[in-house]
């Protein structure tokens, strides 16, 4: 376990001891951060929370509490030491007492978008809980934020395959979401099939937001699987005139240019690059920047959304909490080295990463130049945006 959490968590220090414990440099590296940011318009577009079911209707897929599936295991046990669970019995309380600590001790730390997480679904509409991973209702994200409605804003999940699927929009809608999260990938969506048509309809109707997984997702094994995450897939929700945020800007892996009768494949990233030239989704399609630091992504992808400016009005933050808890997928010597960071900075957000990786999360954006520039992310992509409504 100790490797685990060398691997996830690593913290050396409680949040509630940031204020008094950081040194003048980390201290002055928090305060920039803000420099600019409305603290009323703050927000963070793609926060995660999950649990095992303990007093919850969570559901986890028991395959991952297993050592049959090493894999799946190791992964689950890198998820539980990154929210610092201690007690899987109260596994669900801790992960959103974490959270709310981390999110309450970041001084005008604003709103973050609190995502639910729906069942993998066959054709025929019934759930497939062979290929579900982890089950975050509805109901269970609108009671967080009802009990922190200074923290949190729902995000609800509802698979279009689902009987019920436009009831349960017209339901969140009405008890204020404002969007809807989808993993194509792992729940087992096709965003171009016919099927999705009165779902995107209802989704238009009620003014709510698509933020859907773009390109590969390491927690899906299936091949078959990935290519639900082809950026290009996304057009027919945009043809209805849906808003749509792209998460994650589709930057890992690659899939088949559908535009290319040879079918050749390219990187996720530059299909979503694509989407976002084509002039008749101006207005329609956005991108969060969630994940782009990790090692994964820290190449072409997060080099191209600093370079390119007129890609920064459509671009949202989101953080993909738990995952900047998770120590090796942030690797702060290798920004270094690319040229994202100075040394300097590296030893302060190591620094504030001990006490609070949300907060590193936020501040390591904010001090990323595009490397031999002055080039930076500007601080509107932080705020809400108008142009999502959302």
């Amino acid at each position: 376990m100790c490797l685990i959490h060398l691997i996830a968590g690593a913290f050396k220090h409680k949040p509630e001891e940031l204020r008094g414990g950081l040194s003048q440099q980390a201290a002055d590296l928090v305060k920039r951060s803000f420099d600019d940011v409305d603290p009323k318009l703050l927000i963070d577009y793609h926060t995660h929370v999950a649990g095992l079911g303990k007093g919850t209707d969570i559901f986890v897929n028991p395959k991952l509490g297993s050592w049959k599936h090493p894999l799946g295991y190791l992964r689950f046990k890198i998820y539980l030491s990154a929210a610092a669970v201690t007690d899987l019995e109260s596994a669900d309380d801790q992960m959103i007492e974490r959270l709310v600590r981390l999110i309450s001790h970041i001084e005008d730390h604003g709103k973050y978008c609190l995502l639910a997480f729906d069942k993998n679904y066959n054709h025929d509409g019934t759930p497939n809980l062979a290929k579900t991973e982890f089950y975050v209702p509805n109901d269970y994200v609108f009671s967080l934020v009802a009990r922190y409605p200074t923290l949190f804003e729902p995000v609800i999940s509802v698979h279009p395959y689902r009987p019920d699927a436009l009831e349960e929009l017209e339901r969140g809608a009405k008890r204020g979401a404002r969007m809807v999260k989808w993993l194509p990938n792992a729940m087992g969506i096709d965003p171009a099939d016919e099927l999705c048509d009165p779902f995107y309809q209802k989704l238009k109707e009620l003014n709510l937001v698509l933020l859907s997984h773009g390109g590969e997702e390491k927690a899906v094994e299936a091949e078959e699987d990935q290519k639900l995450g082809n950026p290009l897939l996304l057009r027919r929700a945009l043809d209805a005139g849906v808003k749509v945020i792209v998460a994650h800007c589709a930057g890992l892996g690659d899939n088949e240019d559908l535009d290319d009768r040879q079918r050749r494949r390219l990187p996720n990233f530059e299909l979503f690059l694509r989407l976002m030239g084509e002039r008749r989704y101006e207005g329609l399609v956005f991108a969060d920047i969630s994940a782009m630091t990790q090692f994964n992504r820290s190449g072409t992808p997060l080099k191209t959304i600093l370079k390119r400016e007129d890609l920064h009005p459509r671009l949202v933050n989101g953080s993909d909490y738990p995952l900047p808890a998770i120590n090796v997928l942030v690797r702060t010597r290798s920004l270094v080295k690319q040229g994202y960071i100075t040394s300097d900075e590296r030893a302060s957000l190591n620094e504030i990463y001990h006490y609070n990786p949300l907060l590193f999360d936020f501040a390591l954006k904010r001090a990323l130049k595009l490397p031999n520039t002055s080039k930076r992310l500007p601080p509107s992509m932080f705020m809400s945006n108008a142009a999502l409504g959302a």
